[in-house]
């Protein structure tokens, strides 16, 4: 397929995911400023499914298989937003492999709910569109024919998130199709350090990806004038800032499906200059904050130094006790591979002091907190 005919593909695909998904819901969403707040976990127990193998797509497919019951009847009627990590539209030790949609849209399949899915994203440096070139996501749509979606395109909603130097809320716009909760939104993360916050997982793929930037915005010296990407925002100037903004995100920006692919991840310097790791494991979950436990755990990382993570236990927005993790297939013990931590791993644990104090905690493994 040439670029041509590949461009043609997606434009038609925008346009057809973005008419089919735009309700009146999205609409009240937008002009209220408001999402409907529910338990993530309601009565389904904190089941995690782990993985092993050779091949991406089998491992996504099989990893899925044993939630496929409950995944039926919690999509029921609903849109699947099938929810990428482009953190780069160009590397793609950094990105979902083309092959792990696929299995994943086999096992949509296999419950009859692919005419429900939709694939959506916006990489942090540039369109949609190169992103969805680049990782080889055309073909794969047009097979299964399924919608290609430029979240950049999207209503949006106005949020608030902290900033760390000044204590003062910040303005940002959000896609209103992950914020939907007559969506049903499934987070498709690469397991993977991170340069700020440790690890970056389920939940961060979703918090990140949400927010917009302009059309024809790119990253670099060559960005547009006047054009801008409101990600950064999410940052929020500090540790402290990047880990409060994840926290009090994840009430209204989590994922009712979260999967992360381990089969290559990465460790050091991510999102994006880190080097691989061959881990070979998939992991799912309905409860996002035990899938990213597991992950942690499978990362040889200490769950107590993850800040938002911990603070989402402690709200009990999911499971963070290892101890009430029922973990289906592999034992988390047999798959562990220790990550090497990101050069910046001493500053990112200032928040587990108090403010105005700079020294870094002891690195003595410590136990998370249990509340759900």
């Amino acid at each position: 397929m040439n670029m041509f005919n590949r461009r043609e593909f997606i434009r038609a695909s925008l346009f057809g995911g973005i008419a089919a998904a735009t309700i009146p819901s999205i609409i009240l969403q937008s002009c209220t400023g408001q999402a409907k707040v529910e338990s993530v976990t309601g009565n389904i127990n904190s089941r995690v499914s782990l993985v092993t193998g050779s091949d991406r797509a089998d491992m996504a497919f099989r990893t899925l298989q044993p939630f496929s019951k409950e995944i039926a009847r919690a999509v029921g009627k609903k849109r699947i937003i099938l929810k990428p990590n482009f953190v780069s539209s160009s590397i793609q030790l950094s990105a979902t492999h083309c092959e792990t949609i696929e299995g994943i849209l086999e096992f949509y399949k296999s419950i009859n709910k692919l005419e429900n899915c939709i694939i959506a994203e916006s990489p942090a440096d540039g369109p949609t569109i190169v992103a969805y070139d680049n990782y080889k996501f055309i073909p794969v749509a047009e097979k299964y024919k399924v919608p290609l979606v430029d979240l950049d395109e999207t209503p949006i909603q106005l949020n608030y998130l902290l900033d760390e130097r000044d204590l003062r809320p910040k303005p940002i716009r959000v896609s209103s199709f992950l914020m939907d909760r007559n969506n049903f939104v499934m987070s498709v993360a690469r397991m993977k350090t991170h340069d700020r916050i440790i690890a970056t997982l389920s939940l961060k793929n979703i918090v990140v990806g949400a927010p917009i930037k302009d059309i024809g915005f790119v990253s670099g010296r060559n960005r547009p004038e006047g054009t801008r990407n409101d990600k950064p925002i999410v940052h929020g100037n500090g540790i402290r800032g990047i880990n409060y903004n994840l926290f009090t995100s994840a009430y209204h920006l989590r994922p009712d499906l979260a999967f992360i692919d381990g089969y290559d991840g990465m460790q050091g310097n991510g999102p994006t200059r880190g080097t691989a790791v061959d881990s070979r494991v998939c992991l799912a979950g309905l409860d996002w904050l035990a899938v990213d436990r597991i992950g942690v755990e499978l990362m040889g990382i200490n769950a107590a130094h993850v800040g938002y993570l911990n603070f989402c236990g402690d709200a009990g927005l999911g499971q963070y006790d290892i101890n009430k993790i029922d973990v289906i297939g592999e034992k988390v013990a047999n798959h562990i591979k220790p990550y090497e931590m990101p050069s910046t791993i001493e500053r990112q644990l200032e928040w587990m002091n108090p403010v105005g104090e700079t020294a870094t905690p002891s690195a003595t493994p410590q136990q998370p907190r249990t509340s759900r």
